[in-house]
C-alpha cells in the first residue's frame, strides 16, 4: 500500500505499523516527532499504530545547531 511520508509517495506492506515504517527509512527516532494525518503519535504507541493505504505521516526531527 501507500502511505505519505513528508509529502513523498513511500510503498510500505499492507499490515505495517508507524515503528516499521521509521525502522524501513533506516532514520534514528530519537528527537524525532511523527504525525499521522495531523494526528500526533506518542512514541508509546507506535509499535502498535497500525497505517492505512494514503495516511499522510509527518517526520520532525529536533536539530542542534548556532
Amino acid at each position: 500500500m501507500e502511505v505519505i511520508v513528508n509529502n513523498k509517495a513511500t510503498v510500505i506492506s499492507e499490515s505495517a505499523t508507524l515503528e516499521q515504517l521509521i525502522s524501513g527509512l533506516n532514520i534514528l527516532s530519537t528527537g524525532m516527532a511523527v504525525a499521522v494525518n495531523k494526528q500526533l503519535i506518542p512514541r508509546t504507541q507506535w509499535k502498535t499504530f497500525s497505517l492505512t493505504e494514503k495516511d499522510e505521516v509527518v517526520i520532525i526531527k529536533a536539530a542542534c545547531g548556532g
